[in-house]
């Protein structure tokens, strides 16, 4: 569906019925959480919304938000237009960076929070690899725990998928383009809401040692690792990560 909030056309695909999830993707584009959001609508009782980032798949993106805290602010306007309670906000990577800033801006309408490998935290001794310096393969290699199943070969993609592709790489580095903020340390803390951060094993991102540090970072905060995975639980471990998930809405 299409909601138009001011200046922004948001595209947000809509599975389910019941308790309102906010899915927020990662910088592998909506198709990264595509499924898992079906699988979360699956059991009958939650209503998984899951938006486009502007400017990801080739969406438009005002020349006015050019950050992860104007991506939350956009969030919390979206839940304020549907008139949202009692939501349930899930974000992987980028989108849990993006998941956290919106629960430390205080919105009454989030009761729960679960970050999904997240980026965003600068921690000196756990640094985020420079995902805009890697190859396809290295990118591969520290993504996955089984990089050979996941692996891209953009040779092989139609010059529709690279475009897609290349256009969501340039709105990610808009984003995010360090993949760290020194000043969202302070912001988790005044996070109120009972968070899980949700780890793969085999992330070489960002490291579980950084996902830990993000965890003691909010208060009351709880911190899984999964087993099989890495930066994309959703896509390597989905039926793991949907029962850690499945925690937080019981």
């Amino acid at each position: 569906m299409l909601i138009s909030l001011d200046d922004i056309t948001l595209h947000v695909d809509e599975h389910g019925t019941g308790r309102p999830v906010l899915l927020l993707h990662g910088g592998a584009g909506p198709a990264s959480v595509g499924g898992f959001a079906a699988l979360l609508a699956g059991g009958g009782d939650l209503r998984v919304l899951a938006p486009t980032h502007p400017g990801f798949n080739g969406t438009e993106r005002p020349a006015s938000l050019t950050d992860i805290r104007g991506l939350a602010r956009l969030y919390a306007r979206l839940l304020d237009e549907l008139d949202l309670s009692d939501v349930l906000v899930i974000g992987s990577s980028i989108g849990g960076w993006t998941a956290a800033e919106l629960a430390a801006l205080g919105s009454p309408r989030i009761t729960r929070l679960v970050l999904v490998d997240a980026v965003g935290l600068d921690v000196p001794e756990h640094p985020v690899a420079d995902f805009f310096a890697l190859s396809f393969p290295e990118l591969a290699r520290l993504s996955y725990a089984d990089p050979e199943k996941f692996r891209i070969d953009p040779e092989a993609m139609s010059p529709e998928a690279r475009e897609t592709m290349a256009g969501n790489r340039a709105t990610l580095a808009v984003y995010a383009s360090t993949m760290t903020d020194p000043t969202l340390r302070g912001r988790l803390a005044s996070i109120g809401v009972p968070t899980l951060v949700v780890w793969g094993e085999a992330d070489g991102i960002v490291t579980p040692a950084y996902g830990k540090e993000y965890a003691a970072a909010i208060p009351g905060a709880h911190f899984a690792e999964l087993p099989g995975a890495g930066h994309m639980p959703q896509l390597e471990t989905p039926g793991l990560l949907l029962a850690a998930v499945r925690e937080q809405t019981d």
